[in-house]
């Protein structure tokens, strides 16, 4: 009997020696694992980092180019707005230049008719 307990405890310590073995594998191949895991996430929020930068430079492009387009625009409709009021004010003088010839010669035609 002593010698059946002691073989009975001699398998259960190899059983336990191996399984321990065999956890200890285990546990290294999830370790491996999970660092290639962390490599292989660490590569994609890189390459995702990248895409945004370039999407934030091409944003900020397109940004620029609306700015300056904008900024065309206005000085064209501030230059056209110029003409129109130059043209306003030679129209204007010339008008009142008309306006105070006119006003002259009647003047004078008056001025005639009263000395006769």
């Amino acid at each position: 009997m002593k010698k059946f307990f002691l073989g009975a405890l001699a398998l259960m310590f190899v059983v336990s020696v191996s399984s321990c073995r065999e956890t200890a594998k285990e546990a290294e191949e999830a370790a491996k694992d999970a660092a290639t895991e962390a490599v292989d996430a660490a590569g994609e929020t890189a390459e995702a980092a990248k895409d945004a930068a370039g999407e934030a430079v091409d944003a900020a492009k397109d940004a620029a180019g609306e700015a300056v387009d904008a900024a065309k625009d206005a000085a064209g409709e501030a230059v056209d707005a110029a003409k129109d009021a130059a043209g306003e004010a030679v129209d204007a003088a010339k008008d009142a230049a008309k306006e105070g010839t006119e006003k002259a010669a009647n003047a004078a035609t008056d001025a005639l008719k009263k000395k006769q």
